[in-house]
């Protein structure tokens, strides 16, 4: 409310007088033409380059270019690095380009848009771009909106005019907006353009839902408010013709005002790869240093020995002189260890991941016909990093699609039927909706009956609500809704005999039970998501006055008549019924008035509606006044279905270690039963915490008390382990799994100490948090912040509930502040924005919502299953290739620059290049960037089904373990070994080597050509070793660029180039004599064998010794394409037990929080399945992320299991996802934990086969349904056993002692 406090400052209000351009532009206001460009034909160019040269990288090699401009230093020419560096920014600047043309196509094509403007009594067309403020302009229908314009008057009675507000929020409703009453009659435009009328107004702001100004005209003064206005963006519909005032033009608009830059997302890799390249820098001076003490070390010792025929050249006149040229020098030389087309081959290697997300025909709904879209192309191999996902409930898990379900009227509770086929109330009533469905046909006998409180309660539904009808024949109604559930109850009232039939400003006109009936609107209540409630005060044709209600029962039940007592029990007992079922509730009240309650209730009202101050307060106060006493009539149960796969999907993300929020705007109990609708929650866990508390202190103690359980739990787990098995094991692993929430110890148990700083970090169990909105506000406090975030983060799953759109934010910012984990938003409404934006990585939903979420978004899809594929799938892949780019890259660099190093120690310090400059300027650009941008584009481990089936593949993303600084020096280390052999095996057979007619080889061009080849065979060589997936572009840039490097070799030494330009290639047939000597290929075949072979034997030692989970997936692909059959498909999971749970949702939400309803009985897949059946188990990569030595495993309980068919359809199971017994991954060693050999068993026998203990790394568990129905029991893991083609059966024992030979995954193959 400060902008109204001060909205008659001068420093913050706006006046614009109507009809007088000369007065506002006094005041120097924007045009109404707008500019999203960046650049024109001018400045394109100085400006482009000037943001390009902000990259340190570029900076550096301009000033190496200017270096090489001086002769005394540059031993290179200077194309050797402006060719590099001048493909590198004419790439990014055709890009630029471009994306900026669009942007100009854009921008044009708006401000040269027609309108119709008022000028001198007249309309005339002006183009967008020239309309002024205060100019008048006329609408017309399906027009878009020029300007932010205040209502003047409309063809519609009543100044009356409907809009749609795509473009601003997304949604598709249509919305209604008045003109103030005193300029509603303005129709005409002799009358407009008479009209002289001034508006003071707030400053230009983004606070779409919001305005607050004041019309003085004829010596009076009126409230303006954001139902006067009609903001830029959004298109007149239903309404012949509107006049409007030109308020804020251009960038001032409400619209561009919400169009600011995004912040700029960098991924983790960029930040590493920026340290990296400083970190390289820094090594190249040091080089530099070096070779400059050896230069004056040797000039000053042996170089003057040399002076009388080898004079130093001008100006340098001694040794510390030449020194300091010799580091420049080597500068310039050596610059080649910073890769200058990294960032390049970089945005190249993203834009392609980007393309294959969009083309991912397995992330296209043809339901809505939209496909997956990346919105961004620097944030692809983050998504392979996530740790933690923040999702919206409504419209996100949900469809967003709602359906009257149940009802509670009276005391009696209708929806419980056990028909097949849904009422047909076409009969009963021809303006039903054919498309509702209602299944209780003890509710239409009551309405039919005429029982007054079923009459009374449709007839609240049928009245209090702000939808639009829209009927475009006779009985042909179609509603407009600004929210779903909203439309659901009105729908349910219509077909039940209370048609909503048209609204105008004062009246409601309905069709009830065949009769047409029209009420005096008296006064709308609003909704809004403090008041949990809305309101109408209406007079019907008798003259009787009548306040109807509905809301949230948490605020409604306290204004209840004290009478209401024994109703309000009955009704809440039948709320918490619908709430356990995971139904949307509300509850439904009137209040009767009398004449002089509602006169006396008006004149307060009007006071607070002209309040020009503070007025929405006034209105709280006032609507608070009159809703009181009210009578309950009953309760509503709306439905709104999980979306296809939401359980499958959320289990498959958490045994990828991916830990799941869930921020919602409905009460505790609605929560939990969201939870456990999600799959989030299940009765499996040790524990669910319920934080609740009111007061700092109640909230503190609640987190201490979920701190104590934890180590409870803890501690009566290893008493177990350690002293107990069987029975007494399960019995109390099936006691913790029934506890809902904290509570306090028993009272025989000692008590608890309070546990270590550390011991969050290393809790063994499956854990859940629920978390009110009131006691997250205490929680977020800076105080506190630390111990919430090491609770809640111990937990498997959170649920935070009653959360605004800012709490959304802050819980995201939080995580983001005290965790190293990547994070992850998703949601498909407005409230989402703030969310997305804080997130690492912002997911939108195009949903039923509208697009303000996607266009917010890094990412946007149609359904929340299409996330699983998108991190497991292109994330993985995204970040796999990223890093193997990243490896070779910098591990070819190493190998080409520090030859040169070495050769320094050979040529006395000079300076000297081993290779001719045009192989210098041809290694990164044409020999060898086409390969390594087909890997980084195209490769993969293992194929996206098996990204799916093995979430624990994506771990080793999260602990960065495919590319770190350990990594990196791992992949210089190779480069620098590469280098050596690269330089000393060909100088050392060389020196010595002599040709068949007796001639030395010994000379200085031989050399460079074959330390050349064999550095291009080498680094060749070596990409198609780390090359896990070919095609056919991986092979024509592999073995082309070699082609192309010998045919590019023998032309630059050819006889023709020499004739035209003799004085740039004197090497006239170097390269022929030279590999026609079979002892220069002997030298290039040993060296490449000295190079790879080591790589070779430590590959397949790792792999015989240490195989990785990728390494065993791909093992079992290959048995697999040996013998390919359809694996049986497990049966449902049982239906869900323990106690019911109550919950509240207020239907009616615009910002914030919608309930989510069940789905309990959902099929799973068997890899979800596997998730629920299986507990935890120590990994390696459980013990890196704990930074213990050992972590204690629970016992296996597969003895206890049914056992395991040992034949699912003849062929090879596939293996589980369970973290249970995956503990491997990409780069995770698969460690053995126990050596249980089971017995083999033929094809044939199934039940009888006992099932091996389970290891981690080993093959793994695969949930298969065994005989005894849904019970606990019924399900069952085959733990370590792969069918081969043979049709027999090997433990993981018996795999991990097989000698792998035929499976090196190092030489490439096609998968």
């Amino acid at each position: 409310f400060e902008v109204c406090s001060s909205m008659h400052t001068n420093a913050e209000e706006r006046r614009v007088r109507a009809n007088d351009r000369e007065y506002n532009e006094k005041f120097q206001y924007a045009s109404n033409c707008i500019m999203t460009s960046k650049y024109n034909i001018v400045t394109f160019l100085p400006v482009n380059l000037f943001e390009q040269f902000q990259e340190v990288a570029n900076t550096y090699f301009l000033f190496l270019l200017i270096l090489q401009l001086i002769p005394q230093i540059s031993s290179l020419s200077w194309f050797t690095t402006i060719v590099p560096l001048a493909l590198v920014l004419s790439i990014t600047a055709v890009k630029d380009a471009t994306d900026d043309y669009f942007r100009h196509k854009s921008d044009n094509q708006v401000n040269n848009r027609q309108s119709q403007v008022l000028i001198r009594g007249s309309l005339q067309n002006e183009k967008w771009m020239n309309v002024r403020v205060g100019d008048i302009i006329k609408l017309e229908n399906n027009q878009f909106v020029a300007a932010d314009l205040l209502l003047l008057s409309s063809s519609e009675p009543h100044g009356l005019c409907y809009i749609e507000t795509a473009e601003l929020d997304g949604s598709t409703n249509m919305k209604v907006r008045q003109s103030v009453s005193v300029t509603s009659e303005l129709g005409d435009q002799n009358n407009l353009a008479s009209f002289d009328g001034e508006v003071v107004c707030e400053p230009p702001n983004n606070k779409l839902d919001r305005f607050c100004g004041t019309l003085y005209w004829r010596d009076k003064k009126y409230t303006l408010t954001n139902q006067n206005m009609l903001l830029r963006g959004c298109v007149l519909r239903n309404t012949e013709a509107c006049y409007g005032l030109v308020i804020f033009a251009g960038p001032d608009t409400k619209l561009m005002q919400n169009s600011g830059r995004t912040k700029f997302k960098r991924t983790s890799i960029d930040r590493l790869m920026n340290t990296l390249v400083l970190w390289i820098f820094g090594f190249l001076v040091c080089m530099g240093v070096i070779l400059a003490v050896g230069n004056a070390v040797w000039e000053r010792e042996v170089g003057s020995l040399f002076q009388s025929y080898l004079p130093w050249d001008p100006p340098v006149d001694n040794f510390l002189f030449s020194a300091f040229l010799s580091f420049w020098s080597y500068v310039i030389i050596l610059n080649t260890v910073v890769p200058i087309s990294l960032y390049v081959s970089v945005e190249v290697i993203r834009l392609g991941h980007s393309y294959f997300i969009n083309w991912d025909q397995q992330m296209f709904c043809s339901q809505c016909n939209t496909a997956a879209e990346a919105r961004t192309t620097t944030l692809n191999e983050e998504l392979g990093q996530v740790e933690y996902i923040f999702s919206d409930k409504t419209g996100t898990l949900t469809q967003n699609i709602m359906s009257f379900n149940k009802c509670s009227i009276n005391g009696q509770t209708y929806g419980w039927c056990e028909a097949t086929d849904p009422l047909d109330f076409i009969p009963f009533n021809p303006l039903a909706d054919p498309d509702f469905c209602f299944y209780d046909d003890k509710l239409l006998e009551s309405v039919k009956v005429g029982d007054s409180h079923t009459h009374e309660f449709f007839r609240l539904l049928s009245l209090c609500h702000t939808v639009m009808s829209e009927e475009k024949s006779e009985g042909e109604l179609l509603y407009k809704a600004q929210s779903p559930d909203e439309g659901a109850l009105v729908t349910a009232a219509r077909n039940f005999g209370f048609v909503f039939r048209s609204r105008t400003p004062g009246t409601i006109t309905t069709t009830e039970m065949g009769r047409t009936v029209t009420y005096s609107l008296l006064a709308i209540l609003d909704f809004n998501n403090i008041r949990k409630r809305m309101s109408v005060i209406v007079r019907n044709p008798e003259g009787r006055i009548r306040l109807y209600c509905k809301g949230a029962d948490t605020v409604l039940l306290d204004r209840l008549h004290p009478c209401n007592q024994e109703l309000m029990a009955i009704t809440s007992d039948h709320l918490n019924e619908y709430a356990a079922d995971g139904l949307r509730t509300l509850a439904l009240a009137y209040r009767d008035l009398s004449e002089d309650e509602w006169e006396s209730w008006s004149e307060s009202h009007r006071f607070a509606d002209k309040a020009t101050d503070c007025r929405e307060d006034r209105l709280a106060a006032a609507y608070e006044q009159i809703e009181q006493d009210m009578m309950l009539l009953g309760a509503t149960a709306i439905e709104d279905k999980l979306q296809e796969g939401v359980p499958e999907t959320i289990a498959v993300l958490s045994l990828a270690n991916i830990k799941i929020w869930v921020l919602t705007g409905d009460k505790q109990e609605t929560a939990v039963n969201i939870g456990y609708s999600c799959k989030m929650l299940t009765d499996d866990m040790t524990e669910v915490f319920i934080i609740s508390g009111h007061t700092v202190q109640s909230v503190r103690q609640e987190l201490r008390s979920a701190s104590e359980g934890w180590g409870e739990a803890c501690f009566m787990s290893n008493g177990f382990k350690e002293g107990q098995e069987g029975e007494n094991s399960a019995a109390a692993a099936e006691e913790g799994g029934k506890q809902l929430q904290c509570s306090p110890p028993l009272p025989p148990s000692p008590p608890l100490p309070r546990p270590p700083s550390n011991f969050m970090e290393n809790i063994s169990g499956e854990f859940a948090l629920v978390i009110n909105g009131h006691s997250l506000a205490h929680a977020l406090e800076a105080d506190m912040e630390t111990e919430f975030v090491s609770t809640a983060c111990a937990c498997k799953a959170v649920i935070c509930c009653r959360v605004t759109p800012l709490q959304k934010a802050q819980v995201v910012e939080l995580i983001k502040k005290h965790k190293k984990a990547v994070t992850l938003a998703i949601g498909d409404g407005a409230n989402d924005v703030s969310m997305i934006k804080s997130a690492h990585i912002g997911v939108g939903i195009s949903g039923q919502e509208g697009i303000q979420a996607v266009l917010a978004s890094d990412y946007s899809f149609s359904q929340f299953r299409f996330l699983q594929r998108l991190l497991l799938v292109h994330g993985r892949w995204s970040y796999l290739r990223m890093c193997r780019f990243l490896c070779y890259f910098f591990y070819k660099n190493f190998a080409f620059t520090m030859v040169h190093f070495w050769f320094g120690f050979f040529c006395g310090f000079s300076a000297q290049t081993v290779y001719d400059q045009y192989f210098i300027t041809l290694y990164n650009i044409v020999y060898t960037s086409l390969p390594v941008l087909a890997m980084g584009i195209f490769d993969q481990d293992v194929p996206d089904q098996r990204s799916l089936e093995y979430p624990k593949l994506y771990e080793p993303g999260q602990l960065n373990l495919l590319f770190n600084k350990r990594e990196f020096f791992i992949c210089i280390a190779q480069g620098i070994y590469t280098s050596v052999v690269l330089f000393f095996v060909p100088y050392a057979i060389l020196s010595d080597a002599t040709q068949s007619t007796g001639v030395p080889l010994a000379d200085y061009q031989t050399f460079a050509v074959t330390t050349a080849t064999a550095l291009v065979i080498v680094v060749s060589v070596q990409i198609a070793l780390d090359t896990g997936f070919w095609t056919i572009i991986n092979h024509v840039f592999v073995w082309g660029s070699l082609g192309t490097y010998f045919t590019i070799m023998f032309a630059l030494h050819s006889q023709t180039l020499f004739r035209i330009f003799p004085n740039q290639f004197h090497f006239v047939g170097s390269a022929q004599s030279t590999l026609l000597q079979p002892v220069v290929w002997l030298t290039i075949a040993l060296a490449t064998a000295i190079c790879i072979v080591p790589v070779l034997a430590f590959r397949f030692l790792k792999l015989d010794l240490k195989p990785q989970l990728a390494d065993t997936v791909r093992y079992t692909q290959l048995v697999r394409q040996k013998r390919r059959k359809p694996v049986g498909r497990s049966g449902r999971l049982g239906a869900r037990g323990g106690s019911r749970r109550s919950g509240y949702a207020f239907a009616h939400q615009e910002g914030f929080g919608e309930l989510i309803t069940s789905g309990k009985n959902m099929r799973l897949s068997s890899l979800a399945l596997a998730t629920f059946a299986s507990r935890h188990s120590s990994s390696w990569i459980d013990t890196l992320r704990r930074k213990n030595k050992s972590v204690h495993t629970p016992p296996s309980t597969s003895g206890e299991c049914s056992p395991a068919p040992s034949c699912l359809s003849g062929s090879v199971p596939p293996l589980s996802n369970s973290s249970s017994v995956l503990g491997g991954s990409q780069d995770a060693p698969m460690e053995e934990e126990t050596a249980a050999a089971p017995a083999q068993t033929a094809p044939g026998s199934s039940s009888e086969a006992a099932a091996p203990q389970g290891s981690a790394g080993g093959l793994n568990p695969t949930a298969v349904r065994a005989p005894g129905g849904d019970s606990p029991g019924g399900w069952t893991l085959s733990l370590g056993t792969v069918q081969v083609s043979s049709g027999c059966f090997y433990s993981t024992q018996q795999l991990h002692n097989t000698k792998l030979h035929s499976f090196l995954w190092i030489i490439p193959y096609k998968i």
